[in-house]
């Protein structure tokens, strides 16, 4: 059997019956929201001294630690077979594949993992953020994208400018969640390859549950949907998204977490909220069954 596994930088997840909990709290101050390569790869040793050969879905928190699924996608290398490809489907709000040169972040490890030669294709579902449009068009790395290693399946904002550079098939803009969904499932309907599954709950409405970031629109039957279409072929899968706060001791990350705006939380709300994402969590878990595994 293959146990959920909580990778606990910050208290935000529940209890999870049968699950594998790895306390990494100490590693909070140094690896949220971003962390230079060297402790990146120093966490990634750890954590993989501590996991079992096979694993279910992985729980890692805020989405600031979204970065953590690049190791864990590396991970599944040694499982593969020769010469054999995956792809990373990656439901989030914002595209993770931004310019970052301090090492890897939050926003940023997407581009890292297109680059993995074991990976033939990264889909980013449910994009509503204006990190894809003209304003920040010089922050995307555009190479996995002209590449046609990555492409944003997005709503809400004009990317009219990736037309000109040569990218209309990297940007697939949709009127609607549903018209979003419904593509995406067809897109995929007669492949085979293997998937690994990643889930940035930011890419659902506020109505669902509550994040640390700006929200997307998607609702829950969305993911469910995309999860029962893709059942058989999902090798791996985590899960972060939840809720969270936390002071910085290092001046660089305050302002990094100015810049993003992320809101205040009172502790009677983060109670709530961690509520909500709890029985989210339950929910999806139950869908991913990994029977390939």
């Amino acid at each position: 059997m293959r146990h959920p596994v909580i990778l606990n930088f910050d208290d935000s997840i529940g209890e999870i019956e049968q699950s594998i909990k790895i306390d990494l709290t100490e590693w909070q101050e140094s690896i949220r929201f971003g962390c230079s390569f060297a402790k990146y790869k120093k966490l990634a040793a750890n954590i993989y001294a501590q996991l079992p050969a096979q694993i279910g879905t992985v729980l890692m928190g805020s989405g600031d630690y979204h970065h953590i699924s690049l190791m864990l996608i590396e991970r599944l290398k040694q499982q593969l077979k020769p010469k054999q490809q995956i792809q990373v489907v990656i439901f989030d709000n914002h595209p993770d594949n931004m310019r970052y040169p301090f090492g890897i972040h939050c926003g940023s490890w997407v581009s890292h993992a297109a680059k993995l030669p074991f990976i033939s294709h990264v889909h980013v579902i449910g994009i509503t953020s204006p990190d894809i449009g003209i304003f920040h068009a010089w922050e995307n790395r555009l190479t996995p994208l002209l590449k046609n290693k990555l492409t944003y399946w997005c709503m809400d904002v004009n990317v009219n400018w990736a037309k000109k550079l040569g990218m209309k098939n990297a940007f697939l803009k949709f009127n609607s969640p549903n018209e979003l969904i419904t593509a995406f499932i067809a897109e995929q309907y007669h492949d085979t390859s293997p998937v690994y599954l990643s889930i940035d709950k930011d890419v659902l409405s506020e109505e669902v549950v509550k994040t640390n970031w700006d929200q997307g629109k998607l609702k829950p039957y969305h993911l469910y949907d995309v999860i029962a279409a893709l059942n058989d072929r999902i090798i791996g899968s985590d899960i972060c998204g939840e809720i969270s706060t936390f002071k910085y001791a290092s001046r660089f990350k305050q302002f990094l977490s100015q810049l993003d705006q992320q809101p205040m939380i009172s502790e009677s709300d983060l109670k709530a909220y961690q509520s909500q994402q709890q029985a989210l969590n339950l929910e999806l878990l139950s869908c991913i069954s990994q029977p390939n595994r």
